[in-house]
């Protein structure tokens, strides 16, 4: 479905915020504007059952894409819009990237087909909170996603933890273990990792930390807040208001990246090379022996006979 034909409703959902949030949100909204920025599309990714159309919904304000603990995810990305005051938000929910133990990259080809011809403002790579371990699973996903989206998606993401409102055993800060956690993660994306050197310095992958059940905490404005006072939608679409305000280049999926590179380009490339080798290293000596040998025969034979005296 191109971005023509996907069906834009009315924003409707922000008037279910409470007003702190709602001022908030339409401030955001309203920076990105006077920065030209009308349109926003987010890509949202991850494994499955950590809470990404929750989450989506969560931004929306309303039960965009459907959630259910005993169903399994959409098999296909799907594309929620929604217009407020001459500006456009799209949002991509997209299928686990996991399947059977291993990275489904069937479903990243799926959703990169789907995003043809669309530009990626922000990535939202989301996992949950309350996971004690980080894998070499976790490993595979993000350098997927590398080898897949380029590394300067990375420039334009941040990681989302679900599930952030936790109870934590005794004598455990619930400050240290959110830091821990992402600490861990964020080893998987990290800029140095990617980035060449002169780029590193002032670069990061954000962390934004979100509790989606209807169950989580509210402060005095009836604001969702989190174990540590955060309210945490506004805090969510802040980060995404500064990643896309931080100079980088939005990720326009074209054909190219769809396809992936051909590997007859890097033959192509070679070409020169192996015929300069050839020419150097075999064929040139060869044409060198061949006249000295040619030499030798044109010679008279006494003057080939004093040579050996």
């Amino acid at each position: 479905m191109s971005m023509a034909s996907q069906v834009i409703r009315e924003w409707m959902g922000i008037q279910q915020f409470p007003p702190a949030t709602q001022t908030k949100l339409l401030e955001l909204l309203g920076k990105l504007k006077q920065e030209n920025v009308n349109t926003l599309t987010i890509l949202v990714m991850g494994k499955g059952g950590v809470g990404k159309s929750s989450t989506v919904n969560s931004i929306i304000g309303e039960k965009a894409v459907t959630v259910s603990t005993f169903q399994s995810e959409g098999p296909r990305p799907v594309m929620v819009s929604r217009s407020r005051a001459g500006f456009t938000l799209n949002i991509v929910d997209t299928p686990g990237l996991i399947e059977g133990g291993y990275v489904n990259y069937h479903a990243i080809q799926l959703i990169k087909r789907f995003l043809l011809n669309k530009t990626i403002d922000v990535l939202l790579y989301v996992d949950r909170l309350d996971v004690y371990r980080v894998d070499n699973l976790d490993k595979q996903i993000t350098r997927a996603i590398t080898d897949n989206f380029g590394e300067q998606i990375w420039k334009r993401a941040l990681i989302v933890l679900t599930h952030a409102q936790l109870s934590l055993p005794d004598r455990l800060d619930y400050e240290v273990f959110c830091s821990k956690r992402s600490e861990a993660l964020l080893k998987f994306v990290s800029p140095s990792t990617w980035m060449k050197k002169k780029d590193i310095q002032g670069s990061f992958v954000p962390v934004v930390l979100v509790e989606n059940s209807g169950r989580c905490a509210k402060n005095e404005n009836d604001e969702k807040v989190l174990p540590n006072g955060t309210a945490w939608i506004p805090n969510l679409v802040k980060t995404i208001t500064e990643v896309v305000l931080n100079g980088s280049k939005a990720l326009l999926v074209d054909k190219k990246l769809v396809e992936g590179p051909n590997p007859n380009e890097k033959g192509k490339i070679l070409i020169p090379f192996i015929f300069a080798f050839q020419y150097f290293f075999i064929i040139k000596p060869l044409i060198r022996a061949i006249k000295s040998d040619a030499a030798k025969e044109a010679k008279p034979v006494w003057a080939r006979a004093s040579r050996r005296l």
